[in-house]
């Protein structure tokens, strides 16, 4: 079941969150891993932000989230992660089918350069990374993010996107 997750489900997002991103060890450039990952006031910054998460629930228990931020005239797929024991599993597309059916504005989802995975899952699903000039300008208009991250991310927008 794909549901909203609620403010009682902060923890359990929380955990899924820095759960998910051990992927990112050895990969993403040391500067930017942080342990954790996401910590709790960042967590509520992004939700106060307007980064509204989705859960994959199973048997009760959350196994996956998903944020979508609506911003000026895109939406943003924001804080993707699945829980280690369960990645693989169909968890993510299924959480991506479903936000995108939430918006009719153009989508686009920023990652790491170097999380070849999470690029491929994307591009899996319909999308295409944009070139590095047009991945440079969409994060500054749409993201809130230190330059040092815009150097080692790009951007996958969707197959119809065109600026």
């Amino acid at each position: 079941m794909i549901r909203k997750c609620k403010d009682s489900d902060l923890e359990t997002v929380y955990e899924i969150i820095n759960d998910g991103a051990q992927a990112y060890t050895g990969v993403i450039p040391a500067d930017r891993l942080r342990e954790p990952y996401m910590d709790k006031d960042e967590l509520r910054h992004e939700i106060d932000a307007g980064v509204e998460f989705w859960g994959y629930e199973e048997a009760g228990e959350l196994l996956g989230v998903m944020g979508i931020q609506h911003v000026l005239d895109v939406t943003l797929i924001r804080h993707a992660y699945v829980r280690t024991a369960r990645q693989n599993k169909g968890i993510g597309g299924k959480l991506l089918l479903h936000l995108r059916t939430m918006t009719s504005r153009p989508i686009l989802i920023g990652t790491w350069a170097d999380a070849s995975w999470a690029i491929r899952f994307y591009e899996k699903h319909g999308f295409r990374v944009v070139t590095v000039e047009e991945k440079n300008r969409l994060l500054k208009k749409y993201w809130s993010i230190p330059d040092r991250q815009i150097e080692t991310s790009v951007v996958l927008a969707e197959e119809k996107w065109s600026d």
